[in-house]
């Protein structure tokens, strides 16, 4: 009854043989932005900025409402992007050039979309490649509100 206990051989995702610089994915599901997931996670990672969770502080400032903690809606947009780009990860070896373009506010829902833009041999790894990619996270109303690049180190077929 144990034999299943363990790595599968083959897991899902995209192997390294099934990327080419171009190309480009649209990450679904979405997701709407909660108070609670907020919250919960500005008070989790010990973020004390009011602007993300005391909405009498957050009304005098600039945007006016409660602002979306970036750290959330980065690790969102990354999440979203798993299951096409990194879901056979080895590591991420690196994220870049992190933007922050517009504010999200709660009630939000955010997509996100991928395009590879190089892809690569490990000199170090044979059994791995490298992949980077430009992902964008966008609102459901079509503004771009975040884009970053991310390297991962991705298993190759077998």
């Amino acid at each position: 009854m144990q034999d299943w206990v363990g790595y599968p051989e083959e897991s899902a995702g995209r192997a390294f043989e099934d990327f080419a610089a171009g190309q480009k994915f649209a990450h679904r599901p979405g997701r709407t932005i909660s108070e609670a997931d907020n919250s919960w996670f500005t008070l989790l990672t010990m973020n004390t900025h009011p602007l993300h969770f005391d909405a009498e502080f957050a009304r005098h400032q600039h945007f006016e409402k409660v602002v979306v903690n970036s750290c959330l809606t980065l690790s969102m947009v990354v999440g979203m992007s798993v299951r096409d780009v990194s879901q056979r990860a080895v590591a991420n070896l690196g994220w870049s050039d992190i933007r922050l373009t517009r504010p999200v506010f709660v009630g939000d829902t955010i997509y996100a979309a991928s395009e590879v833009l190089e892809v690569r041999d490990s000199k170090k790894h044979p059994k791995a490649g490298i992949v980077r990619v430009r992902t964008e996270g966008i609102k459901a109303c079509g503004e771009s509100f975040m884009t970053f690049e991310r390297t991962i180190l991705i298993a190759r077929r077998g």
